[in-house]
């Protein structure tokens, strides 16, 4: 049995890979050359595509904690510019470039062989069941090319937890700014990049505050209560939790998965791939 803690160093090791796709300027400039209007279209297109051309409300439903204005600027105008096969093609050669720069090469042949094949083994082996982004991402099959592939793995992983996460929000009655809100009480980011990236109102942060205070989860000052320091654990630990299920089969190979990608991680990290404080929640690892 894969234990929690192992699924949250892995997403920690991973989620640089994969989130250089945010930061670096390859994507982005790979997107405007297809004709996506600006970052958030590219953003946002890039990461529903493998759903297909779904609608505004899919994509808030599944993405979560986005403003809805965000989203519609998006969607559906980026589907008539370009279609969601052009942009996932797009997606992984500006993805598989950004990350052998990052890396200062392309991942070695054992990197890719345990990275991105031994993990989408296991991936590919997990319940999809209420987790519709990695399904969708799963679905893609694994590119030919080594980096795309390796990037392609990190993305499946970590699309399952992001799925596990907004359910444990869900399931505790945390909606998209309440959950800025408890991620600005933390620690782990700050509320000019959260609700800047997001796209909240000031008096929509307020009601999220209003209405964490009124259960007890932070003070008049946004931090955390007690009772708030407890449910953000508890949200935490299902995560870290239903995460660990997606590498059930995965076994003894957990720890090989590891070893080849947290020099990845440290060789990312240093050349820049994820800014902090960041939008993800995403604080840097203590053993970087």
């Amino acid at each position: 049995m894969i234990a929690p803690a192992t699924a949250r160093r892995l997403w920690e090791s991973l989620e640089p890979l994969h989130a250089s796709v945010y930061f670096a300027p390859e994507p982005a400039d790979a997107f405007a050359a297809l004709g996506l209007k600006g970052f958030w279209m590219g953003y946002v297109a890039s990461r529903a595509a493998p759903m297909g051309p779904v609608t505004p409300a899919v994509v808030e439903a599944t993405f979560a904690g986005f403003h809805p204005s965000l989203i519609r600027r998006a969607l559906p105008d980026a589907w008539n510019l370009a279609a969601p096969e052009e942009i996932i093609t797009t997606r992984f050669r500006a993805a598989s470039e950004a990350l052998n720069r990052l890396l200062g090469g392309p991942p070695s042949s054992g990197e890719v062989e345990v990275v991105g094949d031994l993990l989408l083994d296991a991936l590919e082996r997990a319940d999809p069941v209420g987790r519709p982004l990695f399904a969708a991402h799963l679905a893609l099959g694994r590119p030919e090319d080594p980096t795309a592939r390796v990037w392609h793995a990190a993305t499946v992983f970590r699309e399952h937890r992001g799925d596990g996460h907004v359910a444990a929000l869900t399931a505790e009655g945390v909606n998209g700014p309440a959950s800025h809100v408890l991620a600005v009480g933390r620690g782990v980011t700050n509320r000019p990049t959260q609700q800047g990236a997001r796209r909240w109102s000031d008096e929509e942060w307020a009601d999220a505050v209003d209405g964490l205070r009124r259960r007890r989860l932070v003070n008049e000052d946004e931090s955390l209560t007690q009772h708030g320091q407890d449910l953000v654990v508890h949200i935490e630990a299902v995560t870290d939790r239903r995460s660990a299920e997606a590498l059930e089969s995965l076994g003894d190979g957990a720890d090989a998965v590891l070893s080849a990608v947290e020099p990845m991680a440290r060789r990312a990290l240093a050349a820049g791939a994820v800014p902090f404080p960041n939008p993800m929640g995403y604080a840097h690892p203590a053993w970087v």
